[in-house]
């Protein structure tokens, strides 16, 4: 869903990291040099990151209120 705000195996806080990790990824930069230049060297905390599937996005997309609302608005 959204990204964990600390690391589940050593509480190390990574919220804050995706944003910039994106950042990185779209630059061309490797996962791996991507990590190192954030800071995260734990490999529990990459796996944190790496592993991250964003699906608010794709959930929004699902939303039946907002599809409703918009439907009542359009009638």
């Amino acid at each position: 869903m959204i990204i964990p705000v600390r690391c589940f195996s050593c509480g190390k806080v990574v919220g804050d990291l995706w944003e910039r990790y994106l950042q990185l990824l779209d630059q061309g930069v490797g996962d791996g040099d991507a990590m190192d230049q954030l800071g995260c060297r734990r490999y529990c905390c990459r796996r944190m990151v790496m592993t991250h599937v964003d699906l608010i996005e794709k959930l929004l997309r699902y939303n039946t209120a907002e599809r409703e609302r918009a439907n009542a608005l359009e009638q």
